[in-house]
């Protein structure tokens, strides 16, 4: 793929997929055009250049294909009427944005009908919501691509036999909805905050996508606390990015971080969000992992570096997080702050069931390694690291491992 289609591809594929769901109102056909017009562009691009307009370019080469599909069929005449958009070449740019906003949303509230299992609804959210692969997906869900393809078949099956209208539902049914939206939009964030896989260690329009639909979703569910919750937890993790890596793409740990390079705005306009959030009993899963965010935003309003973060409250929060989801993720990062508040012993030991629950993770060997190290076990440390090397993913992690392997201490003889 040349560089400025696969450009296209990162900046444009969500939009134009959920366009052209929205527009089909067929899952397959919106996929298999759209790839049409993609594979289309390495040709014509190489050849004629790039045009000035790569989204409306390619947002007419695809419906052109999905008409070509439809006439092909033998029920030409019952799914033509349905197609309801502009004529070809008459799409712009501006008209795809324009329009993406509802469409994204209508597609979202389709893809989380009650109909669908809910592993389903936050599969086909990610795919053709936020328009990630079937592999990224499957990263994300923590179960094997050949599953993740064969759940999303089914459950593209599902929207088709089951006529689900794709619209947003109605009021009494905003709610029955929220949690496989707030998932899927939490995922979409997660996999653009830290990517999954590659040569790079954030998708930042990914996460800016996630931080809008966000907005979207406080906007037309004003009286649930979630949203916001979510909504703080993303621009104040968002708010850290261009200190995440150096100017060479490595990543940069949380403590090492240059403070400076935190984008102060956003800080304060998600500590604002957080006023709207809870801190009690009843906090939920988002509200949780905002206040923990918090924290450490505070650090760096107040002091500037990491040395003001208190570890003991953060390790308290996961602990609630993790009485209320059950997540091994969520352990794994309870070990990380209770061994930052002065336990690695404990930390250790708290990794034991993350280290069962989550086998092919490479962060479960990279955590153990960083505490076996401070207790001393260099041996079963470098053991560690070695195991997190051969699960790593990503590129900027993996030369992070081994710059942090490099420099642990040799064993003992």
């Amino acid at each position: 793929m040349s560089g400025a289609v696969e450009q296209a591809y990162r900046e444009h594929w969500p939009r134009l997929l959920a366009l052209l769901v929205t527009r089909l109102r067929r899952f397959d056909l919106a996929e298999e055009s759209l790839q049409d017009a993609f594979a289309a562009a390495v040709e014509r691009w190489d050849r004629d250049g790039v045009p000035a307009n790569p989204a409306g370019w390619l947002m007419t080469a695809a419906w052109r294909r999905a008409l070509d599909r439809v006439r092909r069929e033998e029920a030409d005449r019952e799914r033509l009427p349905l197609l309801v958009v502009d004529a070809p070449g008459t799409v712009t740019e501006a008209g795809v944005g324009d329009e993406v906003g509802d469409e994204r949303l209508r597609l979202l509230f389709a893809c989380c009908h009650p109909a669908l299992a809910p592993d389903a609804r936050t599969a086909l959210m990610l795919r053709f919501g936020a328009g990630l692969t079937t592999a990224e997906i499957a990263r994300l869900c923590l179960v094997p691509e050949p599953t993740m393809a064969a759940r999303l078949t089914r459950a593209k099956k599902k929207i088709a036999q089951a006529g689900i209208p794709l619209r947003a539902p109605a009021p009494a049914d905003l709610a029955g909805r929220l949690d496989g939206l707030l998932t899927a939009v939490y995922l979409l964030f997660s996999e653009g905050y830290r990517a999954t896989v590659g040569p790079v260690l954030l998708r930042p329009r990914l996460a800016q996508e996630a931080i809008r639909l966000g907005y979207e979703l406080g906007l037309l569910l004003p009286d649930e606390p979630e949203p916001v919750a979510l909504l703080a937890l993303m621009v104040l993790q968002h708010a850290r990015r261009d200190a995440r890596v150096d100017a060479d793409g490595h990543l940069v740990r949380l403590a090492e971080q240059d403070r400076s390079r935190w984008h102060p705005t956003e800080l304060r306009h998600g500590f604002e969000l957080l006023a709207f959030v809870r801190d009690d009993e009843g906090s939920g899963r988002y509200a949780l992992e905002a206040l923990i965010a918090a924290e450490h935003a505070k650090a760096a309003v107040l002091t500037s570096t990491a040395a003001g973060t208190d570890w003991a409250r953060i390790a308290g929060l996961y602990a609630r997080l993790e009485a209320r989801t059950g997540s091994p993720v969520v352990r794994l990062n309870r070990a990380v702050a209770v061994a930052e508040a002065g336990d690695p012993a404990l930390a250790l030991a708290l990794t034991e069931e993350a280290a069962e629950r989550l086998p092919g993770h490479h962060l479960v060997p990279a955590v153990r390694a960083e505490l076996l190290q401070r207790l001393g076990r260099s041996g079963a440390a470098g053991a560690a690291w070695e195991a997190s090397l051969r699960l790593v993913r990503t590129e900027p992690e993996r030369q992070y491992l081994l710059r942090r392997a490099a420099a642990a201490p040799a064993p003992r003889s």
